[in-house]
């Protein structure tokens, strides 16, 4: 399977620059599951600035109806 990297970083809404798994979304989503987190592209923009990747983060957002 090829990486579509170019479409991925397109709607990679990542606000860490430095970030090497930028648009490598199977590296992301792997690299972030085994710290115990989601990805950014998981949270909105304003949630996905706090850094605040966890899934205690992602529930109550949910629960507050945030996303």
């Amino acid at each position: 399977m090829e990486c579509n990297l170019e479409k991925n970083k397109k709607n990679c809404n990542c606000s860490y620059e430095p970030c090497p798994r930028k648009g490598i979304c199977c590296e992301c989503l792997q690299y972030h599951l085994k710290k115990r987190q989601l990805p950014g592209c998981c949270f909105s923009n304003d949630a996905e600035r706090t850094y605040d990747r966890s899934f205690t983060h992602f529930a109550r957002l949910v629960n507050e109806k945030k996303i």
